[in-house]
Formats: structure tokens, C-alpha cells, sequence
């Protein structure tokens, strides 16, 4: 009868023989190919994960468990094309602004120029609206562009009695700048942040939520954006541009900078008249960066928004009642889209334009350039005796 036990040394083989590990379990492609129904069902259905881990001494199993939990980002920043992005329109601090005014950005040339330099100093505007938007290829914002440079032009910028001037920033390569404002027509200085350091501190987020369609695209559909920005990203490919658009999931808004004292008076250090004043680029060369002027005005924001998708810009209505211009831009044909832009108000804030309106009407008022035509902006002259207030379009009542 042949002995069942082994002997001393295939024991010891047995024992130093690495335990087998289970496969990994391979993903079905249905569940990838299904989409954000088949995502949302296993979001419901999550359960405590189980991982099973086995020691060298025992075959018991020893049970870890962890919980399959959205992160914090995930709970403000929702996954793609799932809504809106958690977002406010709170005004940043000064202390913020303080922390980024240093910050650089890219000219078209490659030129760095300091944040604040965009809005502040000896050859700036006293007010300055500056836009962020998205990559170089997005086709919303372009089409916002187009539509911002037909309704809000430079010549209509200078007659507004406080300097005001607009600049863009994205986020995407300074070598794509030319080519973007070839592409939308823009009569405005455009700048870059690859790094998107100004983005994040001033609280602009990343999403890819389509949200609903704005006025400002003119009708344009969704698939004309997308192919307009895969056309130009194709154009890029032998400069070797096609990848250094910016993140596509970065979003932008809009920021107003005024004096941080809200007063119409030109600062005496100002040295441009209003006669020969020009809406252009800043200039650094007078000064160097590091080099703080304490005779330059301060700014502060006096008006923001931030977008929630990714054509969420504030409507042409919004901007030009914020920057003190008459009129609401161009209407569209869809008139149910127009009369939302018209009504909806998605910024924060309160600007000068009270303030401007206020003053242009006393000057036609002192001037005797009064038009009675339209009897919700007109100023009608009464006796010494009496007095009244006409409403204008900013809300602010004039005594005459």
C-alpha cells in the first residue's frame, strides 16, 4: 500500500507557492456605448465596494471596504453635460484682486503684460469690461464675439462721457490670437492665459453643459458651432496648433472694472483729454511692472458674471445696459429668445451707468438739446414753480 504523506521538502514547496489572483473584470462595451443613461442607473445602484485581500499565513480573506462617493469637485463641478455648474456672481475682493493683478497674460506677439495693466494706470480706461471666454476653437464664443462687435462698436464706446473700453481673454495659445480675431471680426484687444490662473481665482469654472440656446448665437445651431471649431482646429494642424486651443471645459464671464470710488471726475493725473482721448491697448513701456504708481486710480469690480455652461455669456441687452449705451443691440428673428434676453438679467452689481446717464441728461438739459420725442426718456421743461421727474432708461429720476 503506497504512503499518501508527502515528504519534508514538496511540503515546504507547496507552502512557498504564491496564492493565484483573481482576473481583473473586464468593463462590457454596452455599458460604455449606452452613455449617461447607463451612467445615471449605476450612480443609483452604487453599492459599498468589496476588496478582498489574502495573507501569506492564512487563507482567510480579509475584508477592506470603501464607499463609492462623488468627490467635492464632482458635487460642484457636475460630469459632463449632466446641468449646470454650481456657480455665484459674488463680486471679487479686493484682496483678490490685489493677489492677481500681477498675474501675466500674452499678447498675439508673445508679449507678457501684467492683469492689472489691462485695467489700470496712466493709459488706461477708467472703465474697462473684460471678457473671458473659452478655448480659441469654441464656435459659441465666437459667435458671441461677432455679435458683441456689431451691437457694441469702439465709436460708440467714445461717446460715452467716462472713458470705457473692452478687452477678451482666453485661455488658449498666444499664437492662435491672430487667427481668432481674423476669424470673428473682433475690434478688440485679445489676450491669453494658458495658465488659466486668472479663471481660477476668480472663480470661473470647467463644465461641458450645453444649457440652453442664447439670443446671441443668431440662430446659429449647434452643429454649425462644433463644425466651425473642428474646421479652424483642422486649419492648425501643420502649425502644429491644433492641440494648444485651451481646456474645452474651461468657462469664462464678464467683469466690469471702474473707479473704486464710483466718481464721474477725471483724475488730474489722468493725462489724456477728453478731446484726444483714444480707445487702444494700454502701454507698459512708460513704466516698468514692478514699479507701483500710488497717483494711479484703483479699480475694483463693480459688476460680474460668471457662466454656468458653456454659451451662458451675459446677453447684448445686459452688457450695454451695464456699459451705459442706448438701445439693446440687434434683435433676432426668434422673438421668444429676444424678449428673454430682453428681461433676464444674469450679472451682479451696479455700475456707473446710473451715474453716466444722469450726467448726459443734464448736459443736453444745460445745453438745450432736449428731444421730446420719446416721452419715457425726455425731460419736459416746466415753469420755475414747479417740478418733475422724468424716469430714464437706467432708473434714475432727473429733476428739472
Amino acid at each position: 500500500m503506497t504512503s499518501s504523506k508527502q515528504s519534508p521538502e514538496v511540503a515546504m514547496a507547496s507552502e512557498k507557492r504564491p496564492l493565484s489572483t483573481r482576473a481583473p473584470v473586464a468593463v462590457p462595451v454596452s455599458d460604455i456605448s449606452n452613455g449617461a443613461d447607463t451612467a445615471d442607473k449605476r450612480t443609483e445602484d452604487a453599492k459599498p465596494t468589496t476588496i478582498a485581500k489574502t495573507s501569506a499565513k492564512d487563507t482567510k480573506p480579509v475584508v477592506e471596504t470603501t464607499t463609492t462617493d462623488q468627490t467635492h469637485d464632482d458635487s460642484v463641478n457636475p460630469q459632463d453635460f449632466q446641468g449646470e455648474v454650481q456657480t455665484n456672481n459674488d463680486l471679487p475682493t479686493i484682496e483678490t484682486l490685489r493677489k492677481i493683478e500681477m498675474y501675466t497674460v500674452l499678447d498675439s506677439d508673445g508679449k507678457t503684460h501684467t492683469f492689472k495693466s489691462l485695467y489700470a494706470g496712466h493709459n488706461s480706461p477708467r472703465r474697462v469690461l473684460i471678457i473671458f471666454i473659452r478655448h480659441f476653437f469654441c464656435g459659441n464664443c465666437q459667435e458671441y464675439l461677432r455679435t458683441l462687435s456689431a451691437s457694441i462698436t469702439p465709436d460708440a464706446l467714445l461717446q460715452l462721457p467716462v472713458s470705457t473700453f473692452i478687452a477678451v481673454i482666453g485661455c488658449g495659445a498666444p499664437e492662435l490670437i491672430n487667427s481668432y480675431i481674423k476669424e470673428t471680426g473682433c475690434p478688440f484687444p485679445v489676450y491669453a492665459d494658458p495658465t488659466r490662473r486668472l479663471y481660477t481665482e476668480l472663480g470661473m469654472v470647467r463644465t461641458l453643459a450645453l444649457g440652453s440656446r442664447p439670443a446671441y448665437l443668431q440662430g446659429k445651431s449647434l452643429a454649425h458651432t462644433v463644425v466651425s471649431g473642428v474646421v479652424q482646429g483642422l486649419k492648425q494642424v501643420k502649425s502644429g496648433l491644433v492641440m494648444k486651443m485651451g481646456d474645452q471645459k474651461q468657462v469664462g464671464g464678464e467683469f466690469l472694472f471702474e473707479p473704486a470710488t464710483l466718481t464721474l471726475d477725471t483724475p488730474v493725473t489722468t493725462p489724456r483729454s477728453e478731446e484726444e482721448k483714444k480707445l487702444e491697448p494700454p502701454s507698459e513701456d512708460d513704466k516698468p511692472d514692478d514699479q507701483e504708481d500710488p497717483h494711479v486710480e484703483e479699480k475694483r469690480v463693480t459688476w460680474c458674471h460668471r457662466m454656468r455652461t458653456t454659451r451662458d455669456h451675459a446677453e447684448m441687452p445686459e452688457l450695454m445696459e451695464v456699459l451705459g449705451l442706448d438701445g439693446n443691440g440687434a434683435p433676432i428673428k426668434d422673438k421668444k429668445r429676444w424678449e428673454k434676453a430682453l428681461r433676464t438679467r444674469k450679472g451682479t452689481g451696479l455700475s456707473m451707468a446710473s451715474q453716466m446717464s444722469r450726467m448726459s441728461i443734464d448736459t443736453r438739459h444745460s445745453n438745450g438739446d432736449v428731444k421730446v420725442s420719446d416721452p419715457s426718456r425726455s425731460v419736459i421743461a416746466e415753469p420755475a414753480t414747479s417740478s418733475t421727474q422724468s424716469p430714464t432708461r437706467n432708473g434714475v429720476s432727473n429733476t428739472s
